[in-house]
């Protein structure tokens, strides 16, 4: 009996180290994730085979499991084979150039500049009032002249002032020169000029640049002094001689300058006439005019 018991210890004690290792190699299995479940009975004399459900529940299969590169390599997504087209935004940071006036390159023709305007045409006809005065004295031709061009601009000159600033004598006023002279002194601005017609007779091209200044001056509202020698007709049929030379005013035209009109100090009887451009030129010829 005591026999028997003893044997009875041992097998107990030999079972139990079985369940215990097996137990322990079942925990490691699940540990290490191997997958295999092991059932142990209370005695240790079978053990159960490997479920797959077990397997299941502790871990997925090997084909499952990710590979080892995968779990330790970040995920990278892979690069896309088509470019992408550019946002307006990018478009928008580098602007096309703008053409500006100011450009450097510019091939621009400058505009025109409209706040130009042309020079007036002189009316066809103008006639300017003049208070007209004789001569006082035979020799003073030259002071009346000035002073009725004088008086068509409104300034009012005696002819003894005017006579001393012209240096004349009882031989009379020596030139033209002096008459643009003593003009100049009292207009602002200077704007007479002396032209001469030396010769006998005027030329076609001193008759034409006679007719335009004295259209030029009259238009401006100054009267004209010419210095005339010899004898001619008016447009009226009146006969005017000065064989030693003489001084009148021109005070007016008409059909663009072709007609002129004159003021005449000598005869009080005939203060005015007209005359024509070339007919005054040729009277004025060997002498000048200030216009």
């Amino acid at each position: 009996m005591r026999h028997h018991l003893r044997r009875q210890l041992r097998r107990l004690t030999a079972d139990r180290q079985y369940q215990v290792v097996a137990a322990s190699a079942a925990t490691l299995m699940v540990a290490s994730g191997v997958g295999v479940g092991v059932a142990v009975t209370g005695d240790g004399s079978d053990l159960d085979q490997p479920t797959p459900a077990a397997v299941a529940e502790q871990a997925p299969y090997a084909g499952d499991l990710p590979a080892r590169a995968e779990l330790s390599a970040p995920q990278t997504p892979a690069p896309s084979l088509t470019t992408p087209a550019p946002t307006a935004t990018a478009r928008s940071q580098s602007p096309a150039p703008t053409a500006t006036a100011s450009s450097a390159t510019s091939t621009t023709a400058p505009a025109a500049d409209l706040t130009r305007t042309a020079t007036p045409k002189p009316p066809a006809s103008r006639v300017l009032d003049h208070d007209h005065q004789s001569q006082i004295t035979y020799y003073y031709c030259g002071p009346a002249a000035v002073r009725n061009a004088l008086s068509a601009m409104g300034l009012a000159r005696t002819q003894d002032d005017l006579a001393v600033r012209l240096g004349t004598t009882t031989m009379g006023t020596n030139s033209a020169a002096d008459t643009t002279r003593v003009l100049n002194q009292v207009v602002d601005g200077s704007p007479y000029r002396t032209t001469m017609i030396p010769g006998n007779a005027a030329t076609t091209a001193q008759t034409e640049r006679l007719r335009a200044d004295l259209v030029a001056a009259v238009a401006d509202e100054r009267g004209v002094v010419v210095n005339v020698a010899g004898t001619t007709t008016d447009l009226a049929g009146g006969w005017h001689s000065f064989p030693g030379g003489h001084y009148v005013a021109v005070v007016g035209y008409r059909d663009d300058g072709r007609t002129v009109k004159i003021a005449d100090s000598a005869n009080p009887a005939v203060p005015t006439y007209w005359l024509t451009v070339g007919t005054l030129a040729d009277w004025i010829a060997s002498r000048g005019y200030s216009a």
